[in-house]
């Protein structure tokens, strides 16, 4: 009798936590079901649903735990495997997910869906292969599914198989008329373009703009904004695509109670969040940035969700800060949590809408003050974020409208830089294959960035110029192959492009002394790899846009007092590339000037950088004690 009283006991308890679920009462059903599981400890489908509700608030730890038991309770059941699997991707164990997909019975039902929520699981643990035969059995149960045409797509892409990628994602756009087809999209266009592939290009590229038109708000987390980067698109656009990933991400993630009203004494605390602080060009930027820091004034904790790499870069990263907290197998819940915990004052997301990217984690609004810097060059069009840090050129108070945040704008250019990096002698023209008395025309950018437009203005300055070669970064054979055949189209001996292996970075801007003109992109400039050629002595000639990725080389050009070299329009800057291809002497000094000025030119004033970013965070942070709502933050001379 006993026995039967707790069973429906239990059973009440269970219908509540349904009843709650359903209503998406998310605590109250948690409490119900973790009553049911103590009343009927056996019951796989009451551990499952607790487990369930669990993570809807947040608590990976214990839904991990009553997933498990669930598991452990039903090892047949393909709900409680993808449940497990899913909490354990949510904190990034993606290892272990994977792992749980093989540990269910072989004689349990797998589903379409099934299969392919393992395939990404096998995808986001690095198991590509197994990824693709996983993806195959689901399309063999369900051929016309364009999710799974699409996973498998990223499968190929990520295994550098180009035209089997590109396939799987023409198939979905086919397929789907709605996020899945925006997705497929996106990835199709940067494909195209990585491959300067341009037959389709120009239309793939349309639809891409129409089907975000399309999207809803549920829809937005699955496509990425910064496919919209590099592509011809307005600012308006960019920033709605930006605000539809920013609300659908943000939404998923329970806020954190109110702030409390009084800070905790001492230093204003900045948090840095990233997974870039290891051998990568964000880390090579910020170092010297951290390590010329007002340790009097500010405590910085940087917060990473990557591996460690052991860099020497990344251990230069490391010792300039004062905490370095890996939260890479933390859910973004825990990750908030941790930073409310730690006091920060202000939170600098580091990444924005790129790959890897985890500042959904701000939507909980951990921090009073939270800002984007550096790592996207754009909007986020997330309503958690306060700030963005540009310049007058990047950011101009004019282009207000464009950003959700308010601007915050260095008094030169938003970029920092390391003047510590090697600069060692050019290897010599003849080392790099380059014919040693032509006019040396370079451009290092991906080659996603090289569209039509611009190679048009390279033929004609090559027309124009004929002493001249064009020298290039090799990304890949496809790119270079059409690239060749692109030139011989406009009446371009092919013989004339010259492709630079990879190398080491500090090889790489050895060899770029060997280069008399960096020629820029648009509508994605040069970011780091502008730098890097101002470094080397190399002058930038740019076409800036109307979006902040297609004005900062022309912010790098102000700052290296190189402003004649940005060009209002294509035939300015055809016009001054070949008056310049024309007047040696002219280019000569302005290579001269770069490289006799380097350490006195604000780009590579590495402490004034500092300080006019530190002054930027004192304005934010004087600002909410004060109890002011954020507002824009012209460039202060004073910096």
């Amino acid at each position: 009798m006993d026995a039967q009283r707790s069973t429906h006991r239990a059973h009440k308890h269970w219908q509540a936590g349904m009843a709650h679920a359903q209503a998406r009462r998310w605590p109250a059903a948690a409490e119900a079901f973790e009553r049911a599981t103590a009343l009927s400890p056996l019951d796989a489908l009451v551990w499952l649903n607790l487990a369930r509700a669990q993570s809807r608030i947040g608590k990976l730890d214990e839904a991990i735990a009553s997933a498990t038991r669930a598991f452990e309770l039903d090892p047949a059941s393909p709900l409680a495997c993808r449940l497990l699997a899913d909490c354990l991707t949510l904190q990034h164990r993606h290892a272990e997910a994977a792992d749980c997909y093989g540990r269910l019975s072989p004689d349990a039902v797998r589903d379409h869906e099934f299969l392919s929520a393992h395939g990404i699981a096998l995808f986001s643990a690095g198991r590509l292969r197994e990824s693709i035969d996983v993806f195959f059995l689901s399309l063999a149960q369900k051929i016309d599914a364009p999710l799974v045409h699409y996973r498998l797509g990223l499968a190929f892409k990520d295994l550098l198989m180009k035209e089997e990628a590109s396939e799987c994602f023409r198939t979905a756009v086919l397929l789907d008329q709605g996020s899945v087809r925006a997705m497929a999209l996106a990835l199709l266009v940067h494909e195209s373009a990585q491959a300067c592939q341009w037959e389709h290009l120009a239309e793939e590229t349309r639809q891409l703009r129409e089907a975000m038109n399309t999207l809803h708000r549920s829809e937005g987390n699955l496509l990425s904004p910064f496919a919209f980067i590099a592509i011809e698109c307005s600012p308006a656009e960019q920033r709605q695509v930006g605000m539809l990933r920013a609300q659908a991400l943000g939404a998923a993630l329970p806020k954190l109670p109110a702030l409390p009203k009084q800070r905790q004494p001492g230093r204003i605390r900045v948090g840095y969040l990233s997974s870039d602080f290891h051998n990568h060009a964000t880390a090579l930027l910020m170092a010297e940035l951290l390590e010329q820091r007002d340790t009097e004034r500010f405590e910085v904790t940087l917060y990473s969700h990557s591996r460690h790499d052991g860099s020497a870069l990344q251990q230069r990263v490391m010792a300039a800060c004062d905490h370095f907290v890996d939260v890479s197998s933390l859910g973004n819940t825990a990750v908030s949590e941790r930073i409310r915990a730690d006091g920060i004052d202000i939170a600098v997301d580091l990444k924005g809408h790129t790959r890897d990217s985890r500042f959904e984690v701000l939507a909980a609004r951990p921090a009073p003050v939270q800002v984007s810097y550096l790592g996207y060059p754009g909007t986020t069009g997330a309503d958690y974020i306060d700030y963005i840090v540009g310049d007058p050129v990047v950011t101009p108070l004019s282009a207000e409208a464009d950003f959700s945040e308010k601007i915050a704008q260095m008094p030169w250019s938003y970029q920092p830089n390391d003047r510590q990096r090697a600069l060692l002698p050019s290897p010599g023209r003849e080392a790099c294959g380059l014919p040693e008395d032509a006019l040396v025309l370079c451009c290092f950018n991906q080659a996603y960035k090289i569209l039509p437009d611009t190679l048009d203005a390279w033929a004609r300055i090559l027309h124009g110029a004929p002493h001249a070669v064009l020298w290039l970064l090799a990304w890949n054979e496809q790119a270079e192959r059409n690239l060749r055949e692109e030139l011989r189209l406009r009446g371009i001996d092919p013989s004339r492009l010259h492709f630079a292996p990879k190398v080491a970075m500090q090889d790489h801007v050895a060899r770029l002394r060997c280069a008399d003109l960096f020629l820029d992109t648009w509508p994605c400039n040069a970011h780091t790899t502008a730098s890097e050629a101002l470094w080397a002595g190399v002058p930038v000639l740019t076409f800036p846009g109307a979006t902040f990725a297609s004005r900062v080389a022309a912010s790098l050009a102000r700052a290296t007092h190189t402003g004649e070299l940005v060009c209002d329009s294509v035939d300015a800057y055809v016009a001054k590339a070949l008056e310049l291809a024309g007047d040696g002497p002219a280019l000569q000094a302005l290579q001269q000037t770069l490289q006799a000025q380097r350490l006195e030119l604000p780009l590579f004033d590495s402490q004034a950088t500092t300080r006019a970013l530190e002054d930027l965070f004192v304005r934010m942070h004087e600002r909410r004690e004060a109890g002011l709502a954020p507002d824009h933050l012209p460039a202060s001379l004073s910096a």
